[in-house]
């Protein structure tokens, strides 16, 4: 077995930060599908800016979130591997 004693803070970071940016991007592009509709509906001005801008506000809001928190579990990862041991896995060669 092997033991994942530690882990690269940035890389679990960027990683978190790469999956932020999809979600980001899904759920922004599904409320300003939502925001169109009921604009359209509702005759209400200037709500296509708004939704459409909340993609671009959904994937940054979310990118960065998923960075923060990313570094911050990667650090309590290897604040608590370091005392009470890493995650077993288990290797097979090809």
């Amino acid at each position: 077995m092997a033991v994942i004693k530690s882990v690269e803070i940035m890389s679990v970071a960027k990683i978190k930060a790469l999956f932020g940016t999809v979600f980001g991007l899904f759920w922004g592009c599904l409320f300003a599908r939502f925001g169109v509709s009921i604009g359209f509906e509702k005759f209400i001005l200037g709500i296509e800016i708004i939704s459409l801008a909340s993609i671009v506000i959904f994937l940054i809001i979310f990118s960065i979130l998923a960075l923060s928190i990313g570094a911050i579990v990667a650090l309590l990862y290897n604040t608590f591997a370091s005392k009470i041991g890493g995650i077993e896995i288990e290797l097979v060669n090809k």
